[in-house]
């Protein structure tokens, strides 16, 4: 069995179409919050109201990082996506924490965004442009076989 996390890009369904390829491979997913609101809110939720914006966010981002990094540390593989209209600084950390712990790493990104992400992409075991990409790496990763 794999303990795989997905992490990035929050803003589309790019996770369930891993998870439906992946579909009879003994694999857990996980990933972070996945709700905007609720992840930029919990430390608030949690520990109080900030009238600070810079202080409401740390606490959120404190809370956050307690979750990812336990996530990260615990997972066999790490795929982290990058998506088109936001800078995701998370997705970059992510993936360098990852890179750190020495977790093979999945990166997920569009080709015009390769110069960008070249430090990111030179520490990937695989750099794929499709989210069905990941799924077929991890079959073969689990059973040895080639797609099709």
């Amino acid at each position: 069995m794999l303990t795989v996390y997905l992490s990035g890009e929050i803003h589309t369904d790019w996770r369930d179409e891993i998870a439906e390829a992946a579909h009879g491979l003994d694999v857990t997913f996980t990933a972070p919050v996945t709700d905007h609101e609720a992840s930029d809110d919990c430390g608030v939720a949690i520990l109080g109201a900030e009238p600070n914006k810079f202080w409401h966010d740390h606490k959120g981002a404190k809370l956050n990082a307690i979750r990812t990094r336990h996530a990260i540390e615990t997972a066999d593989v790490v795929v982290v996506r990058f998506g088109e209209k936001y800078r995701q600084w998370n997705a970059a950390f992510d993936a360098g924490y990852a890179a750190a712990l020495g977790k093979p790493l999945i990166v997920v990104s569009l080709p015009d965004q390769q110069h960008a992400l070249k430090e990111v992409h030179a520490a990937a075991l695989a750099v794929c442009d499709q989210p069905v990409q990941v799924a077929r790496i991890l079959r073969y990763v689990m059973t040895g076989k080639l797609p099709g």
